[in-house]
């Protein structure tokens, strides 16, 4: 299982060349990502959607602290900060405890105000922190693994940086950012960003389409776009 595993990572390497239109996508969505993001906007929304933020405020506050404070810092620094902000900030919790279902996607500002997640909103936080501090999409995936010796689903995020290299793993379970092939707990099953959705095998990281298969993420956006997160639903 564990040969298994670093196979599986290496293969992700190759076939990272979105098609014409994924691209075109990618580069609006960046464009809107990068844009300057209103906080006290996104509070009062956050208030009017989910009630008081209670200590969830100062959490949010902290999270527009941390991107100013790294914004223009080198991309390893962008990482690692943000990889150690929500690790942090967030405690590990259940779908089903926080929020009754079995699985929910949940925004980075639903994350903050209750101050918990599990293993895919943390990925979310960090992908889009990233992305708007100018970490290119092609760079990161949020990565649906198996957590081998837990035995159950996980979700991390992943960074490439160059096509070609091997990624980097952020995760909650260990706040340590490794090379995946020093992860030999984790075999990737699919990953996606706003580009495309790949899927794990023996080809090779092959490209099956785009985030628009996944309607949790699209559910995502229109929740975020209702934050008054300058992003909308993929098209």
């Amino acid at each position: 299982m564990v040969r298994g595993s670093v196979q599986a990572w290496r293969a992700w390497r190759g076939r990272r060349r979105p098609a014409l239109a994924a691209a075109l996508l990618a580069a609006l969505l960046a464009g809107a990502l990068q844009a300057d993001w209103d906080f006290t906007l996104i509070s009062r929304r956050a208030e009017n959607l989910y009630g008081p933020l209670g200590p969830g405020k100062q959490r949010i506050d902290d999270w527009q602290a941390t991107l100013g404070r790294l914004a223009g810092a080198d991309e390893k620094m962008q990482l690692e900060e943000v990889n150690r902000f929500f690790n942090a900030r967030l405690r590990f919790r259940d779908d089903r405890e926080l929020w009754g279902e079995t699985d929910y996607w949940a925004t980075p500002v639903q994350a903050l105000r209750i101050g918990a997640g599990d293993c895919e909103d943390f990925a979310i936080a960090k992908y889009f922190s990233l992305r708007q501090l100018g970490v290119p999409s092609e760079k990161l995936r949020i990565t649906y693994v198996k957590a081998l010796r837990l035995n159950q689903a996980h979700m991390v995020l992943t960074y490439y940086a160059s096509p070609d290299a091997m990624p980097l793993v952020l995760d909650n379970l260990v706040g340590i950012i490794r090379p995946a092939n020093q992860r030999t707990d984790l075999m990737p099953v699919y990953a996606f960003n706003a580009e495309g959705l790949w899927l794990a095998g023996s080809g090779g990281g092959k490209q099956v389409g785009d985030a628009k298969r996944l309607s949790r993420w699209q559910e995502l956006l229109k929740k975020m776009n209702a934050e008054g997160f300058p992003v909308g639903p993929a098209r």
